[in-house]
């Protein structure tokens, strides 16, 4: 099925009709069978009003293109002059939306971001309760002295050593604040791609251990598992 975009009005601080794109697998109307999810974060340059900055980029755009991607995806837009911090109760809020509307294995719900997106997938892992189960931040940041939050939660992130935007130092200091306080984190730096989301973005969800690793654990509402 073909990457569809969607509006909802946001409980946001602005208070808006919040635009958002959509991702059901290939073989979603051929099946009754409950689908995983991802939440996708965008960065910053794709914020705003216009669905159509979410075009031909992100986890939804590579989701399509791949024969047997095993996840719903849904993509929020961030509203222009804020970020995934202050968008938190709306972008859950959807996530619940498509839960109701659509076949969602709702044990096996996860949160993916890149740069922005990245920092607000940290920030989302931060909270509790957590309504994920796996979390999967790209080329983000976070602050490390805040790493006694990340108690037993499952994260693999993921960074280019050449990154030009947003510093690899910025992932290794928090890789290095979790395996300090005992907390487990799987971490991979790739070199060459920058910060290329679309590129990024393929070759984290390209890789087979990921997914393999994403869809071990579940979230039954008292807790993660494997």
């Amino acid at each position: 099925m073909p990457v569809s975009s969607h509006s909802r009005q946001a409980d946001s601080p602005q208070n808006t009709v919040a635009n958002y794109q959509l991702f059901l697998p290939h073989d979603y109307s051929s099946t009754e069978a409950d689908y995983p999810m991802i939440l996708f974060l965008h960065g910053m340059n794709r914020r705003g009003r216009d669905i159509e900055l979410l075009d031909g980029y992100g986890l939804a755009w590579f989701a399509e293109n791949q024969q047997h991607f095993p996840f719903i995806v849904v993509s929020p837009q961030c509203p222009a002059d804020s970020d995934w911090t202050k968008e938190y109760e709306w972008t859950v809020a959807l996530v619940g939306d498509i839960q109701r509307n659509y076949r969602v294995d709702a044990n096996r719900i996860y949160a993916a971001g890149f740069s922005m997106g990245g920092h607000g997938v940290w920030d989302y892992a931060s909270r509790s309760p957590r309504p994920f189960a796996a979390y999967v931040p790209m080329s983000g940041w976070f602050d490390p002295s805040r790493a006694a939050l990340f108690k037993e939660v499952p994260i693999w992130t993921f960074h280019c050593e050449d990154d030009n935007r947003v510093p690899v130092s910025e992932t290794k200091a928090m890789v290095q604040a979790l395996t300090s306080i005992g907390t487990p984190v799987q971490a991979t730096y790739y070199t060459g791609l920058r910060h290329d989301a679309n590129k990024v973005i393929a070759e984290t969800f390209s890789n087979a251990a990921l997914i393999a690793w994403l869809l071990n654990y579940k979230n039954n509402g008292e807790g993660v598992s494997l």
